[in-house]
């Protein structure tokens, strides 16, 4: 940390920030159609550009202070053992399931060919792994309402192939655990817990992210929280944190963090593989890795986010009860957001599924909404098995996809991220009744 004349010189830019960004704000106001209503965005202050500055003066630009106290921040904040930042959620996901194809599981360890049960209702970085690593995506459907994997049945999709669940809470909507815990211990699978879209839910008065073998956060701006880009991948297994930060960072074996020599203090005295004896233990790789490393700059701003969490989350479940009085009214016409007994979701946006028996069509009310600059959205890739991208992948369907293309066909949200003011939300009420004042 800077002392003396660097920190006074620090303070008074600090200050000027400060001056900087309360002249911005001040220029801001929102002008019913004609201000946008986005899903969903980032919400700061000036405390995110200090950090940032800050961390800009430091010019360390990798990781450094900041991505050590933001690790240390969110795994207390979700009581795990270890949190390791990454540069996006998506690099995050990969690195989950790549760590569990890692030869220091041994008999554990998944190999090509072998099963990973998931769904195709979703976003694509869930999947893209699965393929990526040569495992093959055994799909099951979703659930109406709360959109999420049926977890009732998973167990019959089980064959002597399948070595891990990898799901997603579904717009911070929590998976049925209990369910998916029973069959996780019965047949000894792993667990990954896609928590990009839920930071601050909860099961059972338990954060989600601490049920699985590994959980993944991503920090891109429509998220929980930001820093612009990054992710972090969340374990309490002291073998499995290693081996993900071994791919993080090339591949090496060496765990010194950058900037530093010689931490297990063998640098020179170690034999691996067939390399000579006392070769530099700091370009030895034990994994086929990547640099997927986070920047301390984006963990600045990350330390200043995850401060405003707890009232990021209670503010997206107030506008969650708001946009629900909302819709309840047009309840005839939606299937409204249902949710698993013990959870309480810290919702990333509010989904309605059009009715078969509904009087309009999804084009209709989302062209209505977006001519009004309200911002909606498609629950992501819909089904991924009617995208371009996955035509031909091998791959296994337990059962049907009959919900999963009811959701890709009918079904849009819209945000209640804690930047909606109550203007802007009188102001979705509104724009809904002269809707349905014209479509019924």
């Amino acid at each position: 940390m800077p002392k003396g004349r660097e920190m006074q010189l620090r303070r008074g830019i600090f200050k000027r920030v400060e001056a900087y960004f309360d002249f911005k704000k001040s220029a801001s106001r929102f002008i019913q159609g004609k201000t946008s209503i986005p899903y969903s965005g980032r919400v700061y202050d000036e405390k995110e550009i200090i950090n940032l500055v800050d961390a800009s003066l430091d010019f360390w630009l990798t990781a450094g202070r900041y991505a050590r106290e933001f690790e240390n921040n969110l795994a207390d904040f979700l009581k795990v053992r270890y949190c390791l930042l990454t540069n996006s959620g998506s690099s995050a996901n990969l690195l989950a399931l790549t760590a569990l194809t890692s030869p220091l599981l041994k008999e554990k360890r998944l190999r090509a060919g072998d099963e990973v049960i998931t769904t195709a209702c979703g976003f694509p970085t869930t999947l893209n792994p699965i393929l990526q690593n040569n495992l093959v995506p055994v799909f099951i459907d979703v659930e109406l309402g709360n959109y999420n994997i049926q977890a009732e049945k998973i167990e019959n999709a089980i064959t002597k192939k399948t070595k891990a669940i990898f799901t997603a809470h579904t717009l911070g909507n929590p998976v049925n655990i209990s369910k998916i815990n029973q069959v996780i211990k019965k047949h000894n699978l792993w667990w990954i817990e896609d928590n990009c879209d839920s930071l601050g839910s909860r099961y059972k008065n338990k954060y989600t992210g601490t049920f699985g073998d590994m959980s993944t956060c991503s920090f891109y701006p429509p998220h929980h929280m930001t820093m612009g880009e990054g992710g972090a991948v969340l374990t309490d297994n002291p073998l499995l944190k290693r081996i993900i930060m071994s791919l993080r960072d090339w591949g090496r074996d060496c765990w010194c963090e950058s900037g530093h020599d010689n931490t297990c203090k063998r640098r020179f005295s170690q034999k691996f593989g067939n390399l000579p004896y006392g070769y530099d233990h700091k370009y030895v790789y034990s994994h086929i890795g990547y640099n997927l490393r986070v920047t301390d700059m984006q963990a600045a701003i990350g330390v200043a986010q995850l401060k405003k969490l707890p009232s990021f989350i209670e503010a997206r479940k107030k506008n969650f009860k708001c946009v629900y009085s909302i819709f309840k009214k047009y309840k005839d016409y939606f299937i409204l957001p249902q949710t698993e007994k013990y959870s309480d979701p810290s919702w990333f946006g509010f989904p309605v599924l059009i009715k078969e028996s509904a009087p309009f069509k999804r084009a209709e009310i989302v062209d209505y909404l977006e001519g009004r600059k309200i911002a909606t959205r498609m629950l992501f890739g819909g089904n991924l098995l009617k995208q371009p991208a996955y035509k031909g992948i091998k791959h296994r369907v337990a059962g049907n996809l009959k919900n999963t293309d009811l959701v890709m066909n009918n079904l849009f949200w819209i945000g209640v991220y804690p930047g909606l003011t109550r203007p802007m939300l009188s102001y979705i009420e509104r724009a809904l009744y002269n809707f349905f004042r014209k479509a019924i």
